[in-house]
């Protein structure tokens, strides 16, 4: 499955109000689901010296899952596609490994010579 596919049956599976047009909804449950995640992960360093097993791992993809039906959503109700994200994504980091400029800070760091 590619992400252009994903985001299309995604699409169907999603019911709530003004769909399509509420960046509310979509962006609030994307934070929300990388919160889960991120807790998931916290627990495993508390409880588990940050080793993951089957079950954590397991648990985590199912969070990721639900990260990606919310960024999916939100990518429509702006008339974007995740193939579209995903390439221009790989584009700028591409180009910032090439001039070395991976680290740091700063969405447009690219443009900038040190």
């Amino acid at each position: 499955m590619n992400f252009d596919e994903y985001q299309q049956q995604a699409g169907q599976t999603a019911v709530y109000k003004n769909r399509g047009k509420d960046l509310a909804y979509p962006t609030l449950g994307l934070v929300g689901e990388a919160g889960e995640v991120a807790e998931k992960i916290k627990k495993i360093y508390r409880d588990k010296d940050g080793v993951v097993d089957d079950d954590e791992r397991q648990a985590i993809k199912k969070e990721l899952g639900d990260v990606l039906w919310y960024m999916a959503e939100l990518a429509t109700t702006l008339g974007l596609s995740l193939s579209d994200i995903a390439s221009v994504n790989i584009a700028k980091l591409q180009k910032r490994q090439k001039t070395g400029k991976l680290h740091g800070s700063g969405d447009n760091r690219e443009e900038y010579e040190d």
